[in-house]
């Protein structure tokens, strides 16, 4: 009877169980075991010799079914009570959206392994404002800082929609609570070209950095409020917010300017590249007020995050060193001075590169200015030899568990030994044929080319993988 890759994931699952799951015993596990053979030949018998010959078989197999039935029925050790017990404390993350958290299984997935969400798009500028991308929602009169201001629609509903269903299940698992990381609110893309022209009508001419600054302080302050203050019914769900994400640029390690791309003009309706906010400020300035309203309008007890990828990159690590240290040199009292709580390694990795070494040392340098790091989008890309057919998915499947595998013994070595405080890791979603890796993408970090995706710990029939095991290094009833 042939078998399969589930089977074989279940197999490791109950190694795991029995032998107790301790974090020194699992490694040389995963480094030594790798799923069963799933090529194995199946046979079929054309002409039984003998009745004899017929049952035997028949029993055989029956008896194999019985076994991997009752073995699919067995507890899968839950996430959230493995990586916090190995990493001391360590939030598990998944990204979810508001399809996503709407599909039963997904759910299921995220509340049972996860203790740690984020959205995927929906707490971004172009979502609260109703994804009216083209041209403003309408305007309304708000008030800031005693004065009152002209400001856009705001549209909360599926954001909330997605917290109303964390909440109701926070509050029916009191012992289970999944907490919430806010994305984002500065970010060059999903935010509106309207949002910096006058009267928010994107055929005007730009602001000036003046009015710009009160726009970023009344979103910030009105984001913030909303989900995170006093009268909030989410306000104890967020333990942290992305201020700004992606603001150091690829090509040169310095500031994202509004010319990364020639070919994405500025009137484009969002960007995938180009950054309006440097077009309005031309410096760091924004990114320096945007933690100093971040400061004065969330609670103390929130954390607040700077978030990039390709962060590992020489150039690029540099220049996102020198933008935490701008930021902490700002440092102050709420209202006054800016305060960022961790550096977010974003992790969106392909099967090669980064090496362990380049993630430790810049873990390290992040960690040397801000205190801590975090893991906020972790994939992986599919490796050349993968063209999404059953032929080559085993050994896909084993190379993403060995490259889990480097990449978490890393994590944990900075963690227990390494002195640095990896405080949070994340996966960007949680079953493969969800991911954003499955489409092109003009957004950094994603796909350059159509091409099939298993870089998740879950596949698409919701099943844990191989990889996921790497993970999983404690039994949950342990």
């Amino acid at each position: 009877m042939k078998k399969n890759l589930k089977l074989s994931a279940l197999v490791l699952a109950l190694t795991l169980i029995l032998s107790g799951c301790g974090a020194s015993d699992l490694q040389s596990v995963n480094q030594d075991v790798k799923p069963a053979d799933t090529t194995g030949e199946a046979t079929s018998v054309e002409t039984a010799e003998t009745t004899e010959d017929t049952e035997a078989d028949v029993t055989e197999d029956t008896a194999e079914d019985e076994k991997e039935n009752e073995m699919s029925n067995m507890e899968v050790p839950a996430l959230r009570d493995c990586v916090p017990k190995d990493m001391d404390g360590t939030f598990i993350g998944c990204a979810v959206t508001y399809d996503e958290i709407n599909d039963p299984k997904v759910f299921e997935i995220m509340t049972t392994h996860f203790n740690a969400v984020t959205f995927g798009n929906e707490l971004k500028p172009d979502c609260l404002f109703g994804y009216h991308n083209s041209a403003c929602p309408g305007t309304v009169e708000d008030e800031l800082n005693g004065q009152t201001i002209i400001v856009p629609v705001m549209d909360f509903s599926r954001a909330e929609a997605m917290l109303d269903k964390i909440y109701e299940y926070n509050e029916q698992n009191p012992d289970r609570q999944i907490k919430v990381r806010g994305h984002v609110l500065v970010w060059h893309s999903q935010t509106p070209e309207w949002f910096f022209h006058e009267d928010y009508d994107k055929s005007k001419d730009y602001v000036d950095k003046k009015t710009m600054d009160m726009r970023l302080e009344w979103y910030i302050k009105t984001v913030l409020e909303h989900f995170t203050g006093p009268d909030s019914k989410y306000k104890d769900m967020f333990y942290g917010w992305d201020v700004v994400n992606e603001a150091v640029s690829d090509n040169a390690g310095k500031i994202r300017t509004d010319a990364e791309k020639a070919d994405e003009a500025l009137s484009s309706d969002t960007h995938g590249s180009n950054s309006s906010w440097y077009h309005v400020y031309g410096s760091e300035e924004f990114i320096i007020n945007a933690f100093r309203y971040a400061n004065k309008y969330a609670p103390e007890t929130l954390e607040l995050y700077y978030n990039d990828y390709n962060e590992t990159n020489l150039a690029k690590r540099n220049g996102i060193v020198a933008l935490l240290t701008a930021i902490k040199e700002n440092e102050g009292p709420a209202g006054e001075g800016t305060r960022i709580s961790a550096m977010g390694m974003q992790g969106h990795y392909n099967m090669d590169q980064p090496s362990a070494n380049d993630v430790e040392v810049s873990a390290k340098a992040y960690a040397a200015v801000v205190g801590s790091v975090q893991i906020t989008e972790l994939d992986i890309r599919a490796s050349d030899g993968y063209d999404g057919t059953e032929a080559t998915k085993e050994e896909e499947n084993e190379k993403l568990r060995k490259r889990y595998n480097v990449l978490y013994y890393t994590l944990k070595s900075l963690k227990n030994t390494g002195g640095v405080d990896v405080t949070g890791i994340t996966f960007w979603g949680t079953v493969d044929k969800y991911s954003w890796l499955q489409y092109v993408s003009n957004v950094g970090g994603g796909s350059t080319k159509k091409k099939p995706q298993m870089p998740l710990l879950f596949d698409d029939n919701y099943e844990p993988k191989p990889a996921f095991y790497v993970f999983a290094q404690a039994a949950s009833n342990e």
